[in-house]
Order: structure tokens, then sequence, then C-alpha cells
């Protein structure tokens, strides 16, 4: 009775908060403006704004001049010093709470600073904006609210270093400081949900959560699905509305729901409603507003201010950066930002497109590394995702995982695509070759680069495709330590050695 009396009042007031959503909608210039003046005035007496002359900026002009696009080791003689506990560096005041995120590029760990600003006034705010849009646009009440949400986190619990600094990734740190009403709400235990070892922690979950009255559902596509299977498999139900009947909401980010889709709706067994978000331990930037839509409404008042370089300038030494003002529909952009936590003009690793542009709505294409252009055929993920979850669809397979690279021959002049690709299906059902053949012509019908590098065989050769064991890509990550729902197989790279290394694994296991 508490829960539900509660959750009545939550949603009246989650509800409310539309109007300054559909503000921000109205007057983006303005708020996205407000939103860089502010950030700039905070940064005046840190050692960063110091050091890049920061009371010598008076327009955005003058930002881009003085103060260079940064990644995370541009960064780090700062990060360096704040994660020694020392204050005013990157941000006013002294940052306690560090995210810990493994990235998609590199092995080695990211701590990126979460004030208390970028805490509240945008991973938490933002968090409510999303249920806000999700009662409004699907005319909702209090039903969500009425049971408990089930949220798959990360695999890092907080521990605590030296300077009273706390480090954890994103889903612990957001655990760690939730308000009361947020935590009766959620599912599993606080315990659980902090467990580091990731295969004992989904059966744990599982375990609490099929006695729950789950009604939404939060995390990776590709983990989720881990875990439904195995509540099926506990519970001997066929559908997981069987388990929890009153569940409506799938909201989920990380990487494409694409490939997933139909497995989920096979697994859930009747229809939920599915939101998409755009979050990461840096900022969250961006929510599906509009059920029927499948591009994302960038948020604009969230302490982020955005610059997006147009993907074939990232090379440059000083690329050109444009504020939302300036961007075009249609155009891939690497997307920068500078933060309420002090990451200034930071290059996230993230493209984007922009689909409309009143609003401001976005759809993520990839990784600014996770592309093959080995030969100028500038094969984007979205391509490949699409393309392959279409031929599944033909052939009636289904793909759990895959990842792809270039292979040079003929001294550079000519080469060729391999891709490695795990099916739910026995690999004794699948003939590569005609898997290969369907792919490579859907994948020329999607991008025109790719397109003229196939022509007549002259740059790029048909590509090629390896069935992998089932069970490869799980066996991988958990060999190499990344197990949990923010590591992600690189499914695309110019580099070839992620790939070879899956052969290599492959081959072991057929063994």
């Amino acid at each position: 009775m508490l829960l539900n009396f509660s959750g009545k009042i939550v949603s009246l007031i989650l509800k409310h908060r539309m109007n300054s959503i559909e503000k921000s909608v109205a007057s983006p210039q303005e708020v996205q403006w407000e939103t860089w003046r502010s950030l700039i005035e905070a940064g005046y007496e840190t050692q960063f704004g110091k050091d890049h002359n920061f009371e010598k900026i008076s327009s955005i002009s003058d930002y881009q001049k003085l103060v260079p696009i940064h990644d995370y080791v541009g960064l780090l003689p700062y990060l360096n010093k704040t994660r020694k506990g020392e204050s005013n560096v990157l941000w006013p005041g002294k940052i306690e709470w560090f995210a810990k995120s493994s990235g998609t590029t590199d092995a080695k760990s990211k701590f990126i600073p979460i004030s208390q600003e970028n805490l509240l006034d945008c991973h938490f705010k933002c968090g409510k904006d999303l249920l806000s849009i999700y009662l409004n646009r699907f005319d909702k009440e209090a039903e969500i609210f009425s049971g408990k949400s089930l949220v798959l986190g990360g695999a890092h619990a907080i521990s605590e270093h030296d300077f009273g600094i706390l480090e954890g990734d994103l889903s612990a740190i957001i655990i760690e400081n939730l308000p009361i009403w947020v935590s009766w709400r959620r599912s599993p235990s606080k315990e659980v949900a902090l467990m580091e070892e990731w295969e004992e922690k989904l059966d744990r979950m599982a375990d609490e959560s099929i006695k729950e009255d789950i009604r939404t559902i939060a995390g990776v596509p590709s983990w989720t699905t881990v875990l439904l299977r195995k509540v099926l498999e506990k519970t001997g139900k066929n559908h997981i509305l069987e388990v929890w009947p009153n569940l409506e909401l799938f909201m989920h980010g990380g990487v494409s729901f694409v490939p997933y889709k139909k497995d989920f709706e096979t697994l859930i067994g009747g229809r939920i409603n599915y939101l998409e978000i755009y979050n990461a331990s840096e900022g969250f930037f961006a929510i599906q507003d509009i059920p029927e839509r499948d591009d994302l409404l960038l948020t604009l008042d969230s302490g982020i201010f955005y610059e997006f370089v147009p993907i074939e300038f990232m090379h440059q030494e000083n690329p050109k950066a444009y504020s939302l003002k300036k961007v075009k529909k249609n155009q891939v952009y690497a997307m920068i930002i500078s933060t309420n936590s002090g990451l200034w003009r930071y290059n996230i690793g993230d493209t984007i497109e922009f689909t409309s542009i009143n609003p401001y709505r976005i759809k993520i294409k990839g990784r600014t590394k996770h592309y093959i252009n080995t030969f100028g055929e500038e094969l984007m993920v979205e391509n490949a995702e699409i393309a392959l979850t279409e031929v599944c669809d033909e052939l009636d397979l289904r793909f759990i995982n895959f990842t792809a690279g270039p292979r040079i021959i003929s001294n550079g002049a000519c080469g060729y695509h391999e891709w490695l690709v795990e099916f739910e299906e026995n690999h004794h059902k699948i003939d590569p070759k005609e898997v290969a053949q369907k792919l490579d012509i859907r994948l020329q019908s999607l991008n025109s680069d790719y397109q003229a590098k196939r022509y007549k065989n002259m740059v790029l050769q048909p590509l090629k495709i390896n069935i992998a064991q089932r069970g490869l890509f799980y066996h991988w990550m958990k060999k190499s330590g990344k197990l949990g729902g923010q590591h992600k197989v690189p499914r695309l790279s110019n580099d070839p050695e992620i790939l070879d290394n899956l052969l290599k694994e492959n081959s072991k296991i057929h063994s």
C-alpha cells in the first residue's frame, strides 16, 4: 500500500518535469549558451582554467581557440592530480567519486571524475527526465512505481583509495548515492548489485528478482538477455511475462538494440514498451522521447555543452568543431563535450548523426575508432549491424555477437574484410559462403563507399565469414576479465588484433 501511494506522488512530480524538458527543446541555443557560460564561470579558478586563460574567454569562438580538443590521455595530468585529492584542478572543490570505465578501445581502465553537480544535475536529473518522458508519452500513471525496477549494473564495486577517493563503475556510484525512495524500488539488493564476480552476480540477481514484482528492466541488451534466460531456466517458464506479468518497460543502452529486438520479443512472450537511452560515465546525453521513432532527443540542460566535429576531419591536429547552431542533418560527427565534472572539450569517442534539428534528435553511429576505413570504405558499426540482422532474418538465423577487421593483400593495394560471427543455431546448419555473399550485397546497398570499393573487386574483394563456436565471445570476455554490463566486444576495427585473438581462441575450442 505504501509503495503504491508513494508511487502516485512520484508519478505526479515526474509528469510535471515535462514542462522543463519542453522549454529546453523550444529554446535549444539559449539553453546551451547558458550551460556553456555557467561552465566557464565555474572553471575560472581551476588549474585547468588558469592554464587555458579562461579569464580571456568571452565567446565560444574564444573557447575553441584557447582550449584544444582532448582525449583521456590528454587530460591525464589533471586527472592524476584530481585522483590524488587535489582541489580546484578540473572543477571547483574536491572530486571524491571516479567512475571506473574500461571503455571499448583500451584495455587500460579510465577513471572519469563525477562531481556532485554531475551526479545530481546530469545523471539523476536525466534519469528523472527519462521517466517523465515515459509517463507523458505513453500516457502512463503510477503502475511502474507500484512494483520494482530490475537494474543490471557493471562489475566494479566501490573501493576507497588514498586521499579519500572513491572509485567504482557508474552504476555502483549511482547505487551508493540513490535517494531512499528510489532504493526501495530497485532490484537486486545492494549487496548483490555491487558484487564483482559477474557469473555469481547474475545467478544471485536471478534468484532475488524472481521473487519480486518487476515492472521495469534497465540494462545493456546483450547482458540482459543472458539474465532473462537464466530466469527462465530457474523458473521453468517459457516466457518472462509468466514470471513478471506486470513488466511493461525495458530501458536499454550501450549497444544497438536492433540485433536483439526479436530475441527480446521471443523471451518476453508479449508486448512491453522499449525506450533507448544514451548515457556513459561522462554524462547522460539523449533519450528516446517518441516510441515510434528510432532516434533520441539530445538532453540540453544537464550541465553538458556539446560540440560536433565532422568525422572526416577528426584526423586533423585541431579540427573545426561546430556548436548546435551549425550542425546539419545526415552528417556523421564525433561528439565533443564540456561537462560539470571538468571534462573540457573532451572527445568521448562516439559518433552520432542528426536526424532532426528542430528539435535536435540523434542516432548513435558507433565509436570513432570502431569502423573500418583501411581502403576508404568507411564501414560504420551501424551498417554492419543492420546488414547482418537483415541477412539473418532472411535466412531464419540469429546471431549472438560478431567482430570484423580488414585483411590487406597485394602490397596494400587490395584486400577484404574478415568476419567472425557467433550464431544461436548449430554451426552445421549454416553455410558461411551463403551468409558472406548476402552480407556483402547488403553492405553495398547500405554504404555507397563500401559499394564503390567493391566495384569489380578492384580495391575490396568479397568478404569472408568465419563461424564461431557457441560461447566463444563469452568465454573470451571471461578469460580477458571483461565480464560485466559495461564491457562490449569491438565489432569493427581497423586493427585486426582482436579478430586474430578471437580466431585463435575459436580454433582452440574447435580442437
